[in-house]
């Protein structure tokens, strides 16, 4: 436990303390939160303007929870016209990110913490679990929950550690240039992984180039004594390494490249359940050793591997890693999700983020499950958002990689993502080969009836698209399928990019 009391709050976040609240409450920092329905005895509730509800409307609740002190922009009254106990800060979540980087230093000064950073268009999630999943044998290990990557979930993250923490893995997500520079003033990383650069949310930089000089700010924020982790088949990445004033090595899956500081793959294919395997060597030790992951898709080869890489970097054993590789599982929702019905079908759940390249890695993992025509395969596709003026000709695009890919029917959901359907038809599609519905009920409707024993489903779109709860709808056909819950006073529950 890491208790800090409120003056010391005040004191850090350049913070007032309103009339009546007690400096020397002590607020755990694991009870800090930014959902009024986590707080608990003895919490710290975080009032900021979210989404679509002013945090701060949230005050009351977060108080008749149990909630001592609060961290707000401005003094709120209960009913009775008291003022809420609160430190007042000019931006909350600025706030957060001292209160954060003063923790991380607390641990370093108790014990020797790695701090992680992994950055990257896709895979953040997904290799973040991974290596949680290899280093928490060796001690205590922090990760983000979820998809928490942004200038709220880092600090969230952070709130979780302890004294004894000795890995704390950061997921660093942006939306604009400085967002990972600022993420990484806060934590400090050790270890920076950049996973890859794709055209997602280019309508918010205005170019792929620009995404990898945002996503390079994690190289930029490693010290001397650090280590930049680089995919180096993506040339953009790869790139990156001057950028680095820390020593730099590299992963990579192409048989043709080979460095001393290199943990690589070779032999790279897929299994009859679409599973990707590979002969894995890290630096100094000669002889390879066999990944046979449960992971659904070739694209988790870099997420393996990037894994793989920070384990080795931080003194993980190449035998360890690769057994704990072998036996992890997708651990975070609607990441390829796989279920197999008890007809027959099997549904695919990727609905969480979705850009051009994820998209046509995912329809090459159903078309790889579909088995050369075995088992008919069906692509329920949403919107990629924030392409910005890309995004006809990307959805066009995807639409026609289906049809390449002879993918047996193309669902496309939503106005968003329409000209998928128009890409499928102009390719070369007929009759109802693709279909486009302006919503999931009409998509929903289609398959309910016409899935059949044997077939394969892929649910993909962006997070804000919502085909997981589709996805979910099919996967559990009695009715009881999950349901979103996501309260947005504060924000806290939506990841960057």
């Amino acid at each position: 436990m890491i208790e800090i009391t409120a003056a010391q709050i005040a004191e850090l976040t350049q913070g007032v303390l309103t009339q009546g609240a007690d400096p020397d409450a002590r607020i755990d920092i694991a009870a800090i939160v930014t959902d009024s329905r986590d707080a608990v005895a003895g919490s710290m509730y975080v009032a900021k303007a979210g989404e679509s509800a002013d945090g701060h409307h949230f005050l009351g609740a977060a108080f008749a929870a149990g909630a001592v002190l609060a961290l707000a922009e401005r003094e709120v009254q209960d009913d009775s016209g008291t003022v809420f106990p609160a430190v007042i800060v000019a931006d909350a979540v600025l706030a957060m990110g001292a209160l954060a980087a003063h923790v991380v230093g607390l641990i370093r000064s108790h014990s020797p913490l790695t701090v992680i950073g992994i950055t990257g268009s896709a895979g953040k999630t997904t290799t973040k679990d991974l290596l949680q999943g290899i280093l928490s044998p060796l001690g205590a290990t922090v990760a983000p929950e979820g998809s928490y990557n942004g200038e709220v979930g880092v600090p969230l993250t952070v709130f979780r550690a302890v004294a004894e923490t000795r890995f704390l893995i950061i997921e660093m997500g942006a939306t604009k240039m400085g967002h990972i520079k600022y993420l990484g003033a806060m934590v400090r990383p050790d270890l920076g992984v950049v996973l890859g650069v794709g055209s997602a949310h280019a309508g918010e930089f205005g170019s792929i180039d620009n995404i990898a000089q945002a996503k390079g700010e994690l190289v930029e924020a490693l010290a001397p004594s650090g280590r930049a982790l680089l995919n180096y088949d993506d040339g953009r990445v790869r790139a990156m390494a001057s950028r680095s004033v820390a020593p730099v090595s590299f992963f990579s899956s192409a048989d043709a490249n080979s460095t001393a500081e290199m943990v690589q793959a070779r032999n790279v294919h897929t299994n009859a359940q679409g599973q990707p395997e590979f002969e894995l060597s890290f630096p100094g030790h000669p002889e390879p050793l066999h990944v046979s992951s449960k992971l659904l898709g070739l694209h988790h080869v870099s997420n393996l591997l990037a894994a793989a890489a920070a384990a080795f970097a931080v003194g993980a054993a190449p035998k360890d890693i690769v057994g704990s590789l072998n036996e992890q599982r997708a651990a975070s929702r609607y990441r390829m999700e796989r279920t197999d019905r008890s007809d027959g079908v099997t549904v695919i759940n990727d609905a969480y983020n979705a850009n051009p390249e994820s998209m046509r890695a995912a329809l090459r993992t159903l078309a790889e499950l579909g088995g050369s025509g075995a088992r008919r395969t069906w692509a329920v596709l949403g919107e990629m958002l924030e392409l910005g003026d890309a995004s006809v000709l990307e959805h066009d695009a995807v639409g026609r990689v289906a049809v390449r890919l002879n993918i047996s029917r193309l669902l496309v959901v939503g106005q968003g993502a329409r000209a998928m359907h128009v890409g499928a038809v102009m390719e070369g599609s007929w009759g109802n080969e693709s279909m486009f519905f302006p919503d999931a009920a009409a998509a929903a409707a289609v398959l309910e009836a016409e899935l059949a024993p044997g077939d394969v489903v892929l649910f993909k779109s962006s997070n804000g698209a919502g085909l997981r709860f589709l996805g979910d709808r099919i996967a559990l056909p009695t009715g009881n399928s999950p349901t979103s819950t996501s309260e947005t006073t504060s924000g806290e529950r939506t990841a960057q990019p």
